[in-house]
């Protein structure tokens, strides 16, 4: 564990090392409810623009050929931090056995090794988020379906308010429905009861309010 920890911190391996801090430091914020999975996103739009989501904006910037190669990589159909996840994890893997195997110390010879991994990386990454891409299939395909979950009673899973994304379990026959939630009154911590009100389709999620048992 030390010569591992070591070789993360070693000049070739710094790159990538903070790459991965960082997706683990995103997902500890989001897990303690600082920030929602929605924070920073990517969505493709129905006329060729690629839109760049953040507390969600929307900006056109993009082309039809940038498009196409994003939904290759299954970005626009998951989240992009559960993308980027499963692109630094294994780039990290390959930088430190790359730079282990090569005796390798140098950051120069370090940063052009991450070019040919982190094209690896991202095949990589197509093929791990291949089950992500059909459980938000599924999600998306319920509710276009028309799932009936307004007027019912979910458990939130995390904290939401008006302004910040949470998320909320509604119970069915089967597995629970994990919905993506804000507030419209006050905040909701996690383990409050609360009815669902609507779905807002530009933020794609519900709006719940409190609810008294």
């Amino acid at each position: 564990m030390t010569e591992l920890l070591q070789a993360a911190v070693s000049p070739p391996n710094l790159v990538p090392t903070g790459l991965l801090v960082f997706v683990l430091l995103y997902w500890l914020t989001v897990l303690l409810g600082l920030l929602d999975m929605k924070t920073v996103d990517l969505s493709i739009g129905d006329h060729g623009h690629l839109h760049f989501d953040s507390d969600g904006s929307h900006e056109g910037m993009g082309t039809g050929w940038l498009n196409g190669a994003l939904a290759f990589f299954n970005l626009g159909r998951i989240p992009l931090m559960i993308f980027l996840s499963f692109v630094f994890l294994p780039l990290w893997a390959g930088s430190i056995l790359a730079n282990y195997y090569t005796g390798n110390t140098s950051l120069l010879l370090g940063l052009a090794f991450l070019l040919p991994l982190f094209i690896g990386s991202l095949f990589v990454a197509k093929f791990l988020t291949l089950p992500f891409v059909k459980l938000f299939s599924a999600l998306e395909k319920d509710h276009d379906s028309g799932a009936v979950v307004v007027g019912k009673v979910c458990t939130v899973l995390l904290p939401a308010t008006a302004d910040k994304l949470g998320q909320a379990a509604v119970q069915t026959d089967g597995a629970p429905l994990m919905l993506n939630v804000r507030s419209l009154s006050t905040p909701l911590a996690r383990g409050e009861t609360a009815l669902v009100i609507d779905f807002d389709p530009q933020n794609r999620c519900y709006l719940i309010e409190p609810f008294a048992t």
